[in-house]
């Protein structure tokens, strides 16, 4: 199985669209990546493209701890149904990780899987002060941090874009 991680492109919109809406068996996070990319709030989109079409797609959008430091807000991250346990996911968020580490980025913050995201090295934002803006448990609120020395002394609430409250 050939699987090719590249950025999204504008062609892949209505694909990136389905990708979420199966995955997630909803439409709410189609509109929110629908509504980032609309409203300029996309750091990073990337698509892992399997026979010419996406089967995997994940976005960053940007987020603030308290007035400190910017960083990086990862998700949704999508796989179709089928093709997910097969490691789509796992390379996206690899490749999307090192995409924004190197584009100076000093942290990724998620809201996800408690037994998924550690092994990239998420841990819960709690233990660096980091707060979500909403109510959810500490083990789905996870931090990476990329840049230990941008984040001395960094805590806080974590503010999202507006889309993330105020799309469904």
């Amino acid at each position: 199985m050939l699987i090719e991680i590249r950025d999204e492109r504008p062609d892949d919109i209505a694909t990136v669209r389905e990708v979420n809406r199966r995955a997630f068996g909803q439409e709410q996070e189609s509109n929110i990546v629908d509504a980032l990319r609309t409203n300029g709030g996309v750091l990073l989109s990337l698509v892992a493209i399997m026979d010419d079409r996406a089967i995997g797609h994940i976005i960053y959008s940007p987020v603030s701890v308290g007035d400190m430091v910017k960083g990086a807000a990862l998700g949704p991250m999508a796989v179709l149904p089928e093709h997910q346990r097969q490691g789509i996911g796992s390379k996206l968020v690899e490749a999307g990780n090192r995409k924004m580490k190197d584009a100076g980025y000093p942290f990724i913050i998620v809201v996800g899987h408690a037994e998924y995201y550690p092994r990239f090295g998420f841990r819960p934002a709690s233990q660096y002060g980091i707060k979500c803006e909403w109510d959810l448990p500490d083990d789905v609120f996870m931090v990476r941090i990329l840049d230990l020395a941008k984040m001395q002394g960094v805590y806080g609430l974590a503010k999202y874009r507006d889309e993330f409250s105020t799309v469904c």
